[in-house]
């Protein structure tokens, strides 16, 4: 390609939210972030039909010539798969947060730093360079910092200051293994900080261990999983809704996509070495997030602790290394962002007109709004994997796929699928069911979701329909990335055990 088309689609809109940080009118710069955004979702969907049609979209550019560093950018069908979820995402937030909260920042700058969250995480989505990656990987903490500090709760420093503290430690851990690739590229040949260079090199041994238990901590923080999950539920919980839905449904996939990516694509023999710890790791984030979101009070801690728990199923369909789980791990990136995305922007409208999230501060919605308390069920549907959705789809991947090489440890996740269950319909029964509380009376009588509100999650809830019954177009656009890795790390599929055969 002659045009740098993902150069481009990264700095749009950065360059936005730059521009929305000169002086002008309150509607004008709302006017220009959504206006930005919508371009980005236009150029994103330009690039998805030029990787349709077979183009060479990869950039290539030397940057650092002493370190081996380039400014190298392309996407397989996984990065295609985060970036698409990342611009088709954005503009649904700034419409949901049309008016932030009240008495803090104000909308331009709100705005602002949404659009330079959603360049940043785009390049992340689509460096080829380590260097280059690392770099929009600890970039991102600046707006998402900013976003939950300007915007947030009462508790919204401290929350955004855990936020900054794990994902800084994630990053300077990451950082001592960037470091230590240049030394063994250097050691093979030229220095190179190319992905494509790196991952032909031979990082075996405990060296090649150390170094990707460095990535692997970072993506750990990120994705995240027990025990260095705390900062989310407190992050979510003293966040806006739209910023929730950035960090979780969007932010939080450079986890799971880092492993896929640089573990597995760099380190294969200690991705392996790695593996009966991670699937193990993986059961105890699904039971442990499905516990915490059944204990919950209030609600965004609540989907923030799902969130944990489907993880977990990410985190497991990657390290059982069948192309089914592996396939239906990207998969469920994809969907958690949307289901995500529905979760918390339900719950901010409830909480906009109750003034609460407290779970205990709801009761009888349904009866009083009925739109809004059955948008909320179908969300919590999605969560916990109905049939019909996409999250089952994916779920089922990854339970299937996990089935054939570790039975027991899929046994034991299962319990999962049964506790999300419990946590969404308990929800909804406290929240939406039973009698009329004076405070819901109060409080939504004649006030059920807006018409913009409605439309917000039309093309959220579409996307988790359409592909839950035609899941074709996504799962042929990850399952050339899932075979690659497969190949790569050196794993074929467990061969099928016919009973009676001889």
């Amino acid at each position: 390609m002659t045009f740098p088309w993902l150069t481009f689609l990264g700095l749009l809109p950065i360059l936005g939210g730059l521009l929305l940080l000169l002086p002008m009118g309150k509607g004008a710069a709302r006017l220009l972030g959504l206006g930005f955004a919508l371009a980005t979702l236009a150029v994103g969907l330009g690039v998805a039909g030029l990787y349709a049609a077979g183009a060479d979209l990869a950039v290539q550019v030397p940057w650092i010539r002493a370190f081996g560093a380039w400014w190298a950018l392309d996407v397989d069908g996984m990065g295609l798969a985060m970036v698409l979820m990342t611009v088709v995402l954005t503009p649904l937030v700034m419409l949901a947060e049309w008016q932030p909260p009240a008495g803090r920042w104000s909308a331009q700058v709100f705005f602002a730093l949404v659009l330079m969250l959603q360049g940043l995480s785009l390049f992340v989505f689509m460096a080829n360079d380590v260097v280059l990656f690392y770099l929009f990987f600890e970039a991102t903490l600046i707006p998402t910092y900013f976003l939950i500090v300007g915007f947030g709760g009462p508790r919204r420093r401290y929350a955004a200051v855990k936020f900054l503290l794990f994902s800084l430690a994630g990053g300077l851990i990451m950082l001592a293994s960037v470091v230590g690739l240049f030394a063994i590229s250097a050691s093979q040949g030229a220095p190179s900080y190319l992905v494509a260079d790196l991952a032909q090199l031979s990082i075996d041994g405990h060296v090649g261990r150390w170094l990707m238990v460095g990535f692997l901590i970072a993506f750990i923080i990120k994705a995240p999983m027990v025990p260095l999950h705390t900062w989310l539920p407190d992050a979510a919980e003293h966040s806006t809704p739209g910023t929730a839905t950035l960090l979780v449904g969007v932010l939080d996939k450079i986890g799971t996509f880092g492993m896929i990516k640089f573990c597995l694509g760099l380190f294969p023999e200690a991705s392996l070495w790695a593996t009966p710890f991670m699937v193990w790791f993986a059961v105890v984030s699904i039971l442990w997030g499905a516990f915490g979101a059944i204990g919950s009070r209030n609600l965004m801690r609540l989907v923030a602790y799902t969130s944990v728990s489907h993880f977990g199923f990410m985190v497991l369909g990657i390290y059982a290394f069948t192309q089914a789980s592996l396939s239906g791990s990207i998969f469920y990136m994809l969907n958690h962002g949307f289901s995500t995305a529905a979760m918390f922007l339900v719950v901010g409208y409830l909480a906009k007109r109750r003034g609460s999230y407290d779970i205990e501060a709801f009761g009888g919605v349904q009866k009083v709004a009925p739109v809004a308390a059955g948008l909320l069920l179908v969300s919590g549907l999605s969560a916990l994997s109905l049939p019909g959705m996409s999250t089952f789809v994916s779920e089922f991947m990854v339970i299937t796929g996990t089935w054939s090489r570790y039975p027991v440890v899929t046994a034991v996740s299962m319990i999962g699928v049964v506790l999300a269950a419990v946590y969404v319909l308990r929800m909804y029964q406290r929240t939406m069911t039973g009698p009329v509380t004076d405070a819901t009376a109060t409080h939504f009588t004649g006030r059920d979701l807006t018409g913009l509100e409605r439309a917000i999650m039309v093309p959220i809830l579409g996307v988790l329909l359409f592909l839950g019954f035609v899941p074709a177009p996504a799962a042929q656009l990850v399952e050339p990335t899932a075979q690659a890795i497969l190949a790569h790390v050196g794993v074929t599929d467990p061969a099928p055990v016919v009973k009676g055969a001889k």
